[in-house]
């Protein structure tokens, strides 16, 4: 499935100096295939590419970048099967996940090459005062420049998609860097883009070490930095880009409110929290991490989750039947095995779960964590759900709202008000009524607060974080006779 190497691409063209750069299969730990290292002299080069390439990309016609997102949207159709074996391999991911994230690679690149045609402005009516009469205005978005995209390692498709199909449609030049982990689901997106009438320089993908990637976060040739990663990194990077605009979307502890009367039977709901909690072995940003049960159904609840969370079969990704794969490495696995040790001595209960092996931790439900515990407080990024009882709503909102992360929650009730003041009053970049906070369409404007991060993905919002508004006044006379 894998070939034997891969390359890294500068100035839309591939490089193979070396194979420097191994790829381990996250179950069996073996490397797999190599991918080329890139240097300092390469990430110069794709600047210096990237930014001879600002005009033409600025000038190409709306419908030409139109063209070359629907090749990659037919490609992606195409090698659908051969992309989720990638996931599978190098992230890890059971292939039903893995298919999952290769349809929503293609609907994003779908949805930028609907919104490359559509443009943006207004005309503005000026004539607010009597100096002002004769004059009217105009507003067009037009593209920032050159942008650095870096992305991490739990979505290797659809988070590159994210940055990259939005990059296309806005005429933004731009060079990416994937996760050292899986950096191959990207280089066989550049192999299609490769593909493509894209003027030169348009994009470059390299995978430099931490010590040659700093021109990508401080040039100031490069107007945008775009990162997904961890909020400790994410926050750092922000300090060293200067001017340039910088759009952060970070780490999350996502909770779910399961009110006293959700709206749906609570078995759905189970079965809801349980997905949300345990796909991809945790590693969303907006995966379930804790359960808010009110008092009413709380004993009842516990049991459906616990009874799901068993009835997962964990083991090799590539096996049909596995619906729990490994973390992405080792250490990972170890880190939030300790949290739940450190969690169990500060007196909370393991309901079911908490075993490792390896990479592959056991779905884990545990309840009475204390609010301070890591677990709790912090992101766990693993296949952990933590609950918790509530008897007043009020209550609820405070708790779901404590810590410094703001992501995305959830909330299952059939009270309109108490969903409308969930909307008014949490400290989230969005809330979603009736389903787990894990819940994202590739459209709807996605991103955190506070800790999380700021600005917006999803392929419009992004697009106008990559475009700044440029204005156009006209003086009107009266017109002379003939």
């Amino acid at each position: 499935m894998l070939a034997e190497r891969y390359p890294y691409y500068v100035a839309n063209r591939p490089r193979w100096p070396n194979t420097d750069l191994p790829v381990v299969d996250k179950y069996s730990g073996e490397v797999v295939t190599r991918v080329a290292l890139s240097d300092a002299a390469a990430v110069e080069e794709a600047i210096a590419a990237a930014v001879r390439a600002a005009g033409p990309m600025r000038r190409l016609p709306a419908h030409a970048r139109q063209a070359v997102l629907e090749h990659c949207v037919r490609r992606f159709q195409a090698r659908a099967e051969e992309l989720a074996r990638v996931l599978c391999i190098e992230a890890g991911k059971p292939l039903r996940d893995a298919r999952g994230e290769v349809t929503r690679l293609i609907e994003t690149f779908k949805a930028a090459a609907e919104e490359a045609v559509r443009g943006g402005g207004e005309v503005l009516n000026l004539e607010v005062s009597a100096r002002a009469e004769g004059y009217r205005g105009f507003t067009r978005r037009v593209p920032v420049g050159p942008v650095s995209l870096i992305t991490p390692f739990n979505f290797p498709l659809n988070l590159v998609a994210h940055k990259v199909a939005p990059a296309i449609a806005a005429g933004c030049p731009f060079i990416l860097k994937p996760s050292d982990r899986t950096p191959v689901s990207a280089m066989i997106l550049a192999e299609v883009l490769a593909e493509t009438d894209l003027p030169e320089g348009a994009f470059s993908v390299v995978t430099p070490t931490l010590k040659d990637i700093g021109p990508l976060i401080e040039d100031e040739r490069l107007k945008l930095l775009s990162f997904t990663g961890s909020e400790k990194v994410g926050w750092e990077l922000k300090a060293r880009a200067g001017r340039k605009k910088v759009v952060l979307e970070l780490g999350g502890n996502a909770a779910c409110v399961v009110d006293r009367e959700p709206g749906a039977p609570l078995e759905a709901v189970a079965d809801r929290v349980a997905l949300g909690a345990f796909f991809q072995s945790g590693q969303s940003c907006i995966s379930v991490q804790r359960v808010l049960v009110h008092a009413s159904h709380y004993d009842a609840f516990k049991a459906l989750i616990v009874a799901r969370a068993r009835a997962l079969r964990s083991g090799n990704p590539r096996d049909e039947a596995t619906t729990l794969g490994p973390m992405i490495d080792e250490p990972a696995a170890k880190r939030l095995e300790g949290w739940i040790q450190d969690a169990v001595e500060r007196g909370a209960r393991v309901l079911t779960g908490g075993g490792r092996k390896g990479a592959l931790l056991e779905a884990t439900v545990l309840e009475g964590v204390p609010e301070d515990a890591p677990l709790s407080a912090e992101e766990a990024f693993g296949p952990v759900v933590l609950l918790q009882p509530f008897t007043s709503f009020t209550e609820a909102m405070a708790e779901v709202n404590a810590g410094r992360y703001g992501l995305q929650a959830g909330l299952f009730t059939n009270d309109l008000s108490r969903a409308m003041h969930a909307w008014d009053e949490l400290e989230v970049g969005g809330v979603v009524v009736g389903d787990v906070p894990s819940f994202r369409v590739d459209t709807m404007p996605y991103g955190g607060v506070k800790g999380s991060g700021l600005g917006r993905e999803g392929v419009k919002y992004a697009i106008e974080d990559m475009t700044e508004l440029r204005l156009l006044v006209l003086r009107q006379r009266a017109p002379q006779e003939d």
